[in-house]
């Protein structure tokens, strides 16, 4: 491919994880009022729901990458896509908690794709500017949650289901729940849609490879694990996964208990997190980076990921200390002000971390093994938040309010300490002579 080819695929590979992630965004505001629609709903049984996306995500996702490094990334992202339109469309149309269960399981082996779609940008870009493009995809995931949940609470309206169940055919069911899940099919057959007429392919098929090789995906996969500094990095992206899924799972809990917000308010608040998720990964990152460099980036993201989840549930004393404005803005109460004041170092921490270690990775794994590696940090990322919804819900249930965020801030700090050394072990590599009889 030449640059320009490079260019017009980076745009349109992301173009594609945006759908993608557009779907997913739309069904988080209503799933589980969903599942709670359902006998025996309970708040358990959405974490366990929450947890089968991740889990079958955590299986799918080397797969997919490792199949991508074999037959090419486009024919991936677009069967993975399909899989996600039946996945999302069986979810809409679910009358028991089983099919929920079922299309959410199907919905995260196809959301697997994003180490495909990380590879993909790993192909067309230079490693010097690996971290910006990556950062462009963390970008569109923060897009996708900045637009997703609008979307779905406008698919929610009573006045938008009637106005769509009048023009829908008599068989197929528009409820509240039902049509955000139609919609979020449909924007992944946009996504194919877009694949097939645009995408071009990255990397050359090995379509002639003798049957041996075609089936040495685990050996890829173990020769991923196996380069140097790849397990450390394995090792942060569980624990940053696992961490963050305290946030991500209990956030909505915990404005609910301590602040009395309501669906709407936190809608907001997710918003407002997701446009500062976007700011960081598509505008800052490339410049921190070219800056300052991977490694002491994503020291310093861990750090700040670390100090924003552990100050969350004391964000309530700590708006005490801040001004009371809301004698000129009514709604900027102490209390906001202090919430809003951890909210904003969170998702720059996590933006910031989460590109870099990803930035990482794709600098430690040859060329041939791009969708591989990609494709065991995304499973190791997914195990985590398979484990971390019913861990951190336990602690919150169990211990209290804070818990999961102390825990959480907890065990971010061997992250800080597992990237610094991986740093110190690149410098002292730098550092030492070059051997003649070796090639680096």
């Amino acid at each position: 491919m030449d640059a320009a080819a490079r260019r017009r695929g980076l745009a349109i590979v992301l173009a594609v994880v945006f759908l993608d992630l557009l779907g997913f965004g739309i069904i988080i505001p209503i799933l589980p009022y969903y599942t709670r629609s359902f006998p025996g709903g309970t708040e358990f049984v959405i974490g366990l729901l929450a947890a089968s996306y991740s889990a079958t995500q955590f299986v799918f996702a080397p797969l997919l990458g490792s199949l991508s490094d074999r037959v090419g990334r486009r024919p991936v992202l677009v069967v993975s896509l399909l899989g996600s339109v039946v996945a999302w469309t069986v979810f809409g149309l679910a009358e028991a908690l089983w099919l929920l269960f079922l299309a959410r399981m199907l919905a995260g082996a196809m959301g697997g794709n994003l180490s495909t779609a990380q590879a993909y940008v790993a192909d067309v870009t230079p490693p010097e500017r690996r971290a910006t493009a990556l950062g462009y995809i963390g970008a569109a995931f923060g897009l996708g949650f900045i637009f997703g949940p609008g979307i779905g609470a406008v698919l929610s309206f009573d006045a938008t289901i009637a106005a769509v169940d009048a023009l829908a055919p008599a068989a197929v069911p528009i409820t509240r729940f039902s049509l955000p899940s139609f919609a979020a099919a449909f924007f992944s057959l946009c996504g194919v849609v877009v694949a097939l007429a645009f995408l071009p392919e990255s990397r050359t098929p090995d379509g002639g490879a003798p049957r041996g090789d075609r089936t040495s995906a685990v050996a890829q996969l173990r020769a991923a694990v196996a380069t140097p500094g790849l397990r450390e990095l394995l090792t942060a992206f569980f624990l940053v996964s696992v961490a963050f899924s305290g946030v991500t799972v209990m956030f909505i809990p915990y404005v609910a208990d301590i602040y009395g917000y309501t669906a709407a308010q936190s809608a907001l608040l997710l918003t407002y997190i997701g446009l500062l998720a976007v700011l960081t990964q598509g505008v800052l990152i490339g410049r921190l980076t070219a800056r300052y460099g991977p490694v002491p980036l994503a020291v310093a993201g861990a750090m700040l990921l670390a100090v924003a989840t552990g100050l969350l549930p004391f964000s309530r004393p700590l708006g005490g200390l801040l001004p009371d404005l809301s004698g000129l803005v009514p709604v900027l109460t102490p209390d906001l002000l202090g919430l809003l004041a951890v909210l904003t170092l969170l998702p720059v921490g996590n933006g910031v971390l989460s590109v870099t270690l990803t930035a990482l990775v794709s600098r430690r794994a040859s060329a041939d093994l791009q969708g591989s590696a990609f494709g065991v940090t995304q499973g190791a990322g997914s195990l985590a938040r398979t484990v971390g919804p019913p861990v951190m819900g336990g602690l919150y249930a169990g211990v209290g309010y804070w818990a999961p965020f102390v825990v959480g801030a907890l065990l971010l700090l061997p992250v800080v300490a597992l990237v610094a050394r991986l740093g110190r072990d690149a410098a002292a590599a730098d550092a030492r002579p070059a051997d003649p009889g070796h090639v680096r």
